[in-house]
């Protein structure tokens, strides 16, 4: 795709009642601006111009990996203003600018590209809906041919205009010159003393060029965000759409669709489960047959196939084999990794170890910088003291060691396979393969000793 693609990121966001500038705030665990820049991305933009204002050095932080250059607006005199900043950093190159908005997300590829297509490099393509309330938007005016003659901004039109139902979304494709040369002769003399880029309709329809608008039956698509209730509301919507994708493309079984949240990418294989209130974040892939608990929340993990993660569970940065039951309050640190039909029971935790085919960790434990061998048995408040205030240790665990209840195995250390520790043993020696091994102080009773009490209160 040959185009230039220029995106309004200037505005403060007052509404937000933020300090964080509009474009940043979060919609499915996305910047509302990442999600306008990943749509350029997939447009294959040869530049990506960001216009930036308020909160500039935060939105060109957040926007540079993408590849993005920036033009400043200050002070932010209207969209057309914002495109004139913008148009020295266009390829001339390119015979297409498609202008969006940091604010409008959810625009989808394809209705991108068929907007691309009726501008061709040789037309001005606006983009409009239908709202069930037109509200303060601008107005598509056609002539009684159907073809755009203007829009009018809501407080510069007359009731007749207001009574108009179509609107525009604000997002356009226009020939790259024409573009420059029209943003270049705008002026402000209208009721907000800004720079109207809908002016550059009048403009090309004065030139003779064609205007066209292409309306989405989806207003979804060219929804914008200008408070907090608007974004939470955007969110939902999201979250149901992506519900019933789940549902219908995948087959998963959601307990209650309206209680999902869905914030990255979630893969899932056939006959998923997926109970109340789980929260999935960046990117998830459930195998055939995951059964997912309530209220659990995973993060950037893989799910063997037949596993079930029961209630409250978290996982973040893990991943888990086949056939392994996880919870429920069990807790999966980064760089856990934990092999076929293995059990994780409530209130353990496990991060930066491995645990092999059939290990198990049913009750209050601690594993951390670990090697967990196959079978073993791992005690109930049992931990690895793997942190001597300065540096992290590791403790090795061999095939079919059992460890006992409340024992700490003080790294580095190595327990030899088939190894038994001793309930309560405090261990800082590595342990014999095929023993018993015991580390626990005399136990010494003192006669006459009496337990401290309280002073009685005057």
């Amino acid at each position: 795709m040959t185009l230039n693609v220029v995106i309004m990121a200037a505005g403060k966001g007052t509404r937000m009642k933020s300090a964080l500038p509009k474009v940043l705030h979060k919609l499915g665990g996305r910047s509302l601006l990442q999600h306008v820049l990943d749509t350029a991305l997939a447009l294959q933009a040869a530049r990506v111009v960001v216009v930036t204002g308020h909160g500039a050095e935060l939105v060109e932080a957040a926007s540079a990996p993408s590849g993005a250059v920036f033009a400043r607006q200050m002070p932010q005199l209207g969209t057309g203003h914002a495109v004139l900043q913008a148009a020295p950093l266009l390829d001339d190159a390119q015979p297409t600018t498609l202008v969006l908005y940091g604010d409008v997300p959810l625009l989808s590829v394809a209705s991108a590209q068929a907007l691309l297509q009726a501008c061709g490099g040789e037309r001005l393509a606006l983009l409009s809906f239908e709202p069930a309330d037109a509200a303060r938007y601008g107005r598509i005016v056609r002539e009684g041919t159907g073809a755009v003659q203007s829009i009018v901004e809501y407080k510069d039109g007359s009731p007749e205009q207001r009574a108009i139902g179509e609107v525009y979304s604000g997002i356009m494709a226009a020939p790259t010159a024409a573009l420059k040369r029209w943003v270049a002769a705008l002026r402000n003399d209208n009721a907000q003393q800004e720079y109207y880029l809908t002016d550059v309709v009048g403009m090309a329809v004065a030139e003779g060029l064609q205007v066209q608008a292409l309306v989405t039956p989806d207003e979804f698509e060219v929804g914008g965000i200008n408070d907090a209730a608007q974004l939470a509301a955007l969110e939902r919507e999201l979250q149901r759409r992506l519900a019933q994708r789940l549902m219908a493309e995948q087959g998963v079984r959601l307990a209650d669709p309206a209680r999902l949240d869905v914030r990255g990418a979630l893969r899932c294989g056939s006959d998923v489960e997926i109970d109340v209130n789980c929260v999935f974040e960046g990117d998830v892939t459930l195998g055939d047959g995951v059964r997912i608990g309530p209220n659990c929340v995973i993060r950037n993990a893989t799910i063997g196939s037949g596993t079930a993660i029961h209630a409250f569970t978290h996982i973040d940065e893990a991943s888990v084999g086949a056939n392994a039951a996880i919870g429920p309050y069990a807790r999966l640190r980064p760089a856990a990794v934990l092999g076929d039909e293995v059990h994780i029971g409530n209130f353990v935790e496990v991060k930066n170890s491995t645990l092999a085919r059939g290990a198990k960790a049913n009750h209050l434990a601690y594993l951390g910088d670990a090697t967990v061998g196959e079978r073993v048995n791992f005690g109930a408040g049992s931990i690895t003291a793997n942190y001597d205030g300065a540096h992290k240790h590791r403790t090795i665990i061999g095939n079919d060691v059992h460890i006992g209840s409340n024992c700490v195995l003080i790294a580095p250390l190595e327990l030899g396979a088939g190894a038994t520790i001793g309930g309560g043993s405090t261990l800082s020696k590595d342990a014999p393969a095929g023993q018993l091994t015991v580390a626990r102080a005399k136990a010494v009773s003192l006669p006459g000793w009496q337990r401290p009490a309280k002073e009685p209160q005057t």
